[in-house]
């Protein structure tokens, strides 16, 4: 077992290199399917290939308006071009040997493994830090089971998500790196470059911050790890914002990069450069100097930009009652049913528990107590957060990862050692399982689902059948036009057709999103007055798929659940697209 242990210190980076090709192996075997039938299954996967082919083919670095809907003007969209690059790189190096739908097939299938390298590498480095130095091959074992955080990496998963989790395991190495001036640095460009893709990962990153000002106020030498990250934060930050804020960033916006947070990371970056240098020998002052920089910070933010003190979409009552609210992700965690829940909290509370004693071991060694603390409140953060909106468990699994470890690492090696038969075989059983996140799994999959009803499979065929090739070739054979069509549809439908469209899924146009609810809810002759302002040439619907069922709840005498009882107005010509077709389409003729 000890030599063991040291292959796996000695040559950790040439076997985690093996573990992440074997990784990326099995994640393109077992979405193959997906990747031949370039099936993009979120809407801002969709909505990321038409980016990247708008820039691709002329549009500017920093215009990100999708003119594919809302012809000619455009909807705003609020991500930056950062997470571009990689995508449209291998869909050129692609284009050198393969056709061009077949290298978008295998960028969208590279794409996500890249920041799956950088995740996996920095678990590894904090779990290298902060447990021991053979225990990161548990961390693989842990991804496994960790179904949120892998959701985000798997082939065909071209969104920012995964870049945003990347960086953030990127920055808690940072703060357990035993080398403070690099520690620094480390995590101050994971910020800089995680505010440069959105603003999902702000808590935690506002926490890192905060850890390494609790650092410094402990132990005075640990001044240069705060100057680094001070000084990385800020320029690194300004410069995220010079190269790759939209022109629509370039405003007072509040849900990405922009004058707000630009101006927040340089004066926080200011003062906290000022407390490393200066770094008086007692901590009571060190203390109080931290609490006036974080206050001057906060009232700054809030007198300088008062409009950025409430959520930072910045919906409308009404645009949050017709779409936000209905939005699966942003509900909290308990109400998802409980076997949801038992597979999204699993992982996390065994990470609590290792967490707790990670911290209990290193009670007596302050520099490390300080590290394990600091990474500990990420993970305890993103786990609380749960309970406020359920998008956080793929933080929340990830950074409990080294938790789960640790609690395997310190644990099963003790019950193994038992003379208590039941203890060695059973409770090294189950600590490994449980601590690995394996227990909950496996547990649920012996306990029966409850029974589908005939609508809920309706709702899950339609959900995978409408966005598929085979569906939208029909639609794709029509002449070109503006198609009025659901939001959580529109972006497969101008990333696989010629179509143009109305809007997508995305906060900042809520003018569009509220006329596309209030033409599928209101009655036949409103819905027509809002298809002509738009001068659309077509309405497309997919019946039964999920956001169907809501206009048809909601408004069960509308527009939408006329046409799904065949009651067609004069004015909407039918269209054939083929027996079988789980599509409804119409030409608009007045």
């Amino acid at each position: 077992m000890e030599k063991l242990k040291q292959v796996f210190d000695r040559r950790w980076r040439l076997l985690l290199l093996i573990a992440w090709a074997l990784f990326c192996a099995w994640l393109i075997y077992s979405r193959w399917n997906y990747i031949r039938g370039f099936i993009l299954t979120d809407t801002d996967d969709n909505m990321r290939m038409s980016q990247v082919r708008a820039w691709m083919n002329g549009q500017g670095w920093f215009d990100l308006r999708q003119y594919k809907m809302n012809t000619p003007y455009g909807i705003n969209i609020h991500w930056s071009r950062l997470v571009d690059l990689p995508i449209a790189g291998l869909i050129l190096l692609g284009r050198l040997f393969i056709t061009g739908p077949h290298a978008e097939q295998m960028a969208v299938a590279v794409a996500p493994l890249i920041p799956l390298a950088l995740m996996m590498t920095s678990l590894s480095l904090i779990i290298r830090r902060l447990v021991a130095p053979a225990a990161w091959p548990l961390a693989i074992g842990c991804l496994f089971f960790a179904g949120s955080t892998m959701g985000m990496f798997q082939p065909t998963r071209i969104d920012h998500h995964n870049w945003q989790l990347a960086l953030l395991a990127l920055g808690c190495a940072g703060i357990a790196d035993k080398k403070r001036a690099r520690g620094g640095v480390v995590l101050g460009i994971a910020t800089a470059l995680s505010l440069s893709i959105g603003l999902e990962m702000l808590i935690y990153l506002a926490l890192g911050g905060v850890t390494l000002v609790l650092f410094w106020i402990f132990d005075r030498d640990e001044r240069r790890r705060l100057a680094t990250y001070a000084v990385t934060l800020a320029g690194g930050t300004a410069l995220g914002f010079l190269v790759f804020a939209s022109y629509a960033n370039r405003g007072p916006v509040c849900d990405a990069l922009s004058p707000v947070w630009m101006s927040d990371a340089l004066l926080g970056g200011a003062l906290l450069l000022c407390l490393a240098s200066w770094s008086p020998v007692k901590w009571q002052i060190r203390l109080g100097a931290a609490a006036a920089a974080g206050i001057a910070i906060a009232a700054f933010h809030a007198l300088a930009w008062p409009h950025c003190l409430s959520r930072l979409e910045g919906a409308s009552p009404e645009l949050y009652k017709l779409w936000l609210s209905h939005v699966r992700e942003a509900r909290p965690i308990y109400a998802h049913g409980w076997r949801t829940a038992t597979f999204t909290l699993a992982l996390p509370i065994a990470g609590a528990i290792g967490w707790a004693l990670l911290v209990w071991e290193a009670r007596r060694d302050w520099s490390r107590l300080l590290k394990v603390a600091g990474v500990a409140l990420s993970a305890i953060a993103a786990t609380l957060l749960l309970f406020w909106q359920t998008r956080t468990g793929p933080a929340a699994q990830m950074l409990a990862i080294p938790g789960a470890v640790a609690l395997v690492w310190t644990w099963a090696p003790r019950a193994f050692a038992s003379n208590n038969t039941i203890v060695r075989v059973f409770g090294t059983t189950l600590i490994v399982l449980g601590g690995l996140g394996a227990a909950a799994p496996i547990i649920l999959d012996q306990i029966p689902d409850k029974t589908q009803t005939p609508r809920d499979k309706k709702i899950g065929l339609a959900n995978n059948l409408c966005p598929s090739l085979w569906a939208m070739k029909p639609v794709a054979q029509q002449p070109q036009g503006i198609v009025f069509t659901f939001g959580d549809l529109a972006p497969r439908l101008i990333t696989v057709t010629h179509h143009y469209s109305i809007t997508g899924p995305y906060h900042r146009n809520g003018t569009q999103i509220i006329d596309m609810m209030h033409a599928f809810m209101w009655s036949p002759d409103q819905a027509h007055a809002i298809i002509k302002k738009y001068r659309s040439d077509y309405v497309l619907v997919c019946p039964m798929m999920s956001q169907s069922t809501l206009f048809k709840s909601d408004a069960p005498n509308g527009f939408y659940s006329q046409l799904d009882k065949g009651k067609i107005p004069a004015w909407l010509q039918p269209i054939d697209l083929g027996k079988g077709s789980p599509l409804k389409m119409w030409k608009v003729v007045g």
